[in-house]
């Protein structure tokens, strides 16, 4: 990964400290000081890297962020976006729904914070949207109506409701939603 700093290994034991901390404390309590203890680093280490608490945590939720969005072998738009939903829907799952509320906190607080998450957030959902697109799948308007729908149901889902995004509800949000709001229609 370019820019990464030298001693990766370091870095995870960092990043699952703050993590851990995040979840168990929330963004607010986090500390610098709380997470080298943790991680067995001097805060020194820490700030050589991140300038701070807000970069340390974008670091530390971009470094969990799984792969990259698949290459959708459907040569249609409703199988190219019900496997990038799929794909997303099984990413979001895996995130703790504690480091997600406490992101969500933190975010509201934090400026810093709110604007690195949202500068990853924007490149995920480019790669994620590009894929059907490079097809001639979805247009730009399709790209930012997926990018901006299908995260936002998938968390609420999950979240919220505390149901899981499994295939049928994610037919559901391709069937019902999405697709006729591509094409123009209401959502019936």
């Amino acid at each position: 990964m370019p820019g990464r700093p030298r001693d990766a290994g370091r870095d995870v034991v960092i990043f699952d400290a703050t993590l851990k901390l995040l979840i168990d404390v929330g963004y607010d309590r986090l500390s610098i000081e709380a997470v080298a203890a943790a991680a067995g680093v001097g805060k020194a280490t820490i700030y050589r890297r991140y300038p701070g608490k807000a970069a340390l945590v974008a670091a530390a939720v971009d470094d969990r962020a799984g792969g990259t969005p698949p290459d959708p072998s459907a040569g249609d738009l409703r199988g190219a976006l019900l496997e990038t939903a799929n794909w997303l829907a099984r990413e979001i799952a895996e995130q703790e729904v504690g480091l997600l509320g406490a992101l969500f906190a933190g975010m509201r607080g934090d400026p810093d914070l709110a604007a690195a998450m949202r500068r990853i957030l924007h490149r995920d959902q480019a790669a994620m949207t590009r894929r059907p697109r490079e097809g001639g799948l979805l247009d730009a308007r399709g790209a930012a109506l997926f990018a901006e729908i299908v995260p936002a149901m998938l968390v609420h889902r999950l979240v919220v409701a505390g149901e899981p995004c499994d295939e049928p509800f994610v037919e559901h949000l391709v069937d019902d939603i999405l697709l006729p709001l591509l094409k123009g229609e209401s959502p019936r």
